[in-house]
């Protein structure tokens, strides 16, 4: 072989191994780009981000709503999104309103309606924070829950190594054995409710587990809470009935006069029941800067279930009957005075109790009275007969002002009427107003002067109608009338339980600390054991040095200070406590030889504290 070809072999081996040595920068500076998820940059200056794909995207959108900055946010929007629905007209309270307030505002009216302001409950947009909400509450509990199982299953974390570097700690020599220290230890950290082992040569205990129970009760509640408003929105029944003293009403939907339910219920559902009005009793303060101010509302009663025997009862405010599922409330009451009308011929073609709704705190009321069937005026004709009615409980006579009642109760009873004649256009087939009269179709009776026919009558006083017409009488007895809601909510019950447990749950994770204590017992050099209490809390807790130097001094008095090192022996009868030097390695900031082992340090450094956590969860 020539010399030139062993100088080529020689050669190759070495420019091989300069060629790896140049590769393995390239190829670890490579790999770390793989795993870097930062921007990229390219040769040119711009910026590459990593793209994240369908599944990416999907766990960052989960990551976020799953987030408590999110259901903060999203439970701020649903606060925010019920205002409208508190302020404005709703169609499911009240139709009329709604109506009403599209006639005053005919420019806001169409702005509201696309916006479903009219619905707000029961909208596109609050029905989506609401269902993301409540999404975002299982993804917040469920993880956290099951965390929090896995450390209720676990035990405490040993002892850190350096125990002088945690927020609170102690130390002192004493007479005790180290398994004689630990020992005590347990029985009082035990005794303390704290969760404790013994882990090497230290007892490990932990407390306030409480926190984080309440965390999770407080979440959970939000969710009961809001599945118990939605059910009961989709299952709650609510009408209305104005009853008068005698008569009586059955729960069934053509006896409400008007009702409301959600979009799950049904007419089923209707909790079978009846009830007849006996008397409405209402008294009021006579004398006095609070004269007319009510006292009693009382509404008594008879009523039964469904094949059962008839019960007695009292309604009165906030203090509902309760059959079933259903709830009966005393809304409102106002008075009916008794009416009778004759045609021409003298025959009676209605006698009846006329409700009339109250205008004023006084219950001066007003009301329509509609004769509809068996009228015939002079010439025989058949006709209808409509009287506009005011009525006063306490008059306070003519030629003293208006006619307005000065008193709530029937002390000056008096009817003021006018009276037309025609057709009512109640057959007409366009829904009216029973306490409003529709004179389209109608005449009004005229007096000598040619002005509407009208008169004030006092009870069993006669109003004659012109020309023969006929007559209507004010009789002498009035009745009164109670307005009754009638409510089926099937969530009320979980909401209220909710919100119990909500406050609950925000009481413990505010005001219970989680805390763990470690005290090792060790034997020194000089075969003085030497016992280390500190203390980490879980969260920010000012007590904690107060509560270490407790148990400190709880454990003192069972495992108490040695001598001092290189001292004769004190005399048994004046020996005292004397506190010990810290443990080998322990800083001077920690404690020294003239500090109380009763009061620990507290440090809450930033260095001190990462490494006190680090040390906390190994």
């Amino acid at each position: 072989m020539s010399n030139t070809e062993q100088t080529e072999q020689t050669e190759q081996p070495e420019q091989r191994e300069q060629a790896e040595r140049a590769e393995q920068p390239e190829q670890a500076e490579q790999a770390e780009q793989r795993l870097s998820t930062a921007p990229r940059q390219d040769d040119d200056g711009t910026v590459t981000l990593p793209s994240l794909g369908f599944v990416g995207w999907i766990r960052w959108f989960w990551r976020q709503l799953t987030s408590m900055r999110v259901a903060l946010i999203l439970l701020f929007l649903l606060s925010l999104g019920a205002v409208p629905g508190s302020l404005i007209p709703q169609n499911g309270v009240d139709a009329t309103k709604v109506e009403a307030f599209k006639k005053a505002h005919t420019t806001l009216a169409p702005i509201y309606e696309k916006l479903q302001l009219f619905d707000v409950y029961s909208s596109v947009w609050f029905s989506a924070v609401y269902i993301l909400l409540f999404v975002s509450l299982i993804g917040c509990i469920l993880p956290r829950t099951w965390q929090f199982t896995g450390q209720l299953r676990s035990r405490p974390p040993g002892a850190p190594k350096r125990l002088t570097r945690l927020p609170a700690y102690t130390t002192w020599r004493t007479t005790a054995s180290p398994d004689e220290a630990r020992e005590a230890a347990l029985r009082l950290l035990r005794k303390h409710r704290f969760r404790t082992h013994t882990a090497g040569d230290a007892v490990a205990a932990e407390k306030g587990y409480l926190r984080e129970a309440g965390n999770l009760l407080f979440h959970v509640a939000l969710i009961v809470m809001l599945v118990a408003f939605a059910w009961g929105q989709l299952y709650r029944s609510e009408g209305g009935k104005l009853v008068v003293e005698g008569d009586g009403f059955s729960n069934t939907l053509i006896q409400y006069d008007d009702f409301r339910s959600g979009t799950m219920f049904s007419t089923h559902d209707l909790e079978p029941f009846s009830f007849e009005l006996k008397q409405f009793t209402g008294t009021y303060e006579t004398s006095g800067p609070q004269r007319g101010t009510p006292r009693t509302f009382e509404a008594d009663v008879t009523y039964a279930e469904a094949g059962g025997p008839d019960k007695k009862a009292v309604i009165r405010v906030n203090e509902p009957l309760k059959v079933g599922d259903a709830k009966v409330y005393l809304i409102q009451h106002g008075y009916a005075p008794v009416v009778t009308v004759r045609d021409a011929r003298g025959k009676v073609v209605f006698k009846e109790a006329v409700p009339l709704l109250p205008t004023d705190a006084n219950v001066s009321s007003q009301g329509v009275i509609k004769v509809m069937d068996g009228y015939r005026n002079a010439k025989g004709e058949k006709e209808q007969l409509g009287f506009p009615a005011f009525f006063v409980p306490t008059f306070a006579g003519k030629g003293q002002g208006e006619m307005f009642s000065q008193f709530p109760g029937l002390v000056f009873p008096a009817l003021n009427l006018s009276a037309y004649h025609g057709d009512l256009r109640v057959d007409s087939g366009v829904p009216q107003n029973v306490y409003q009269l529709d004179t389209s179709k109608m005449k009004p009776y005229e007096d000598a002067n040619g002005e509407i026919f009208k008169k004030t009558l006092l009870p069993g006083e006669t109003m004659t109608l012109p020309d023969g017409a006929g007559s209507i009488t004010f009789e002498k007895e009035i009745k009164e009338w109670a307005s009754f809601q009638i409510s089926q909510q099937p969530g009320n019950g979980w909401a209220l339980g909710g919100a119990v447990a909500a406050l609950l749950g925000l009481v413990g994770s505010l005001f219970v600390q989680r805390r763990r204590i470690w005290v090792r017992a060790v034997e020194g050099a000089d075969g003085v054991t030497v016992v280390e209490m500190a203390g980490l809390g879980r969260s920010e807790s000012p007590k904690l040095p107060e509560e270490l130097a407790g148990l400190a001094a709880a454990l003192h008095s069972v495992a108490p200070s040695a001598p001092p090192r290189n001292d004769p022996e004190p005399d048994p009868d004046t020996e005292q406590a004397v506190p010990a030097v810290p443990a080998e390695g322990a800083e001077k900031c920690c404690a020294s030889p003239g500090d109380d082992p009763r009061t620990p340090s507290s440090r809450s450094d930033g260095e001190t504290s990462h490494e006190a956590s680090q040390g906390a969860t190994q």
